[in-house]
């Protein structure tokens, strides 16, 4: 997923052709200990609304701003 683009987590189960795998899908984005190489940051809920994270919802939040700004340093 390029920097800056989100998906919720209901596209995330779509596409990999589990539709009904959502909770699986936010399982293993709060399970991702790799998130330099997995960015699970990028997920987020149906509605727009930031939701839990590893790393907690200030360094999400933080994360996407970055990205949305265009910033490397992340």
């Amino acid at each position: 997923m390029p920097r800056g683009t989100t998906l919720s987590y209901r596209d995330v189960a779509e596409k990999i052709g589990q539709p009904d795998a959502v909770r699986a899908v936010a399982c293993a984005c709060a399970a991702n200990r790799l998130a330099v190489i997995v960015p699970c940051h990028r997920v987020i809920r149906t509605d727009g609304a930031l939701s839990g994270y590893r790393w907690g919802i200030a360094r999400k939040r933080q994360l996407l701003e970055n990205e949305a700004k265009g910033s490397h340093d992340g």
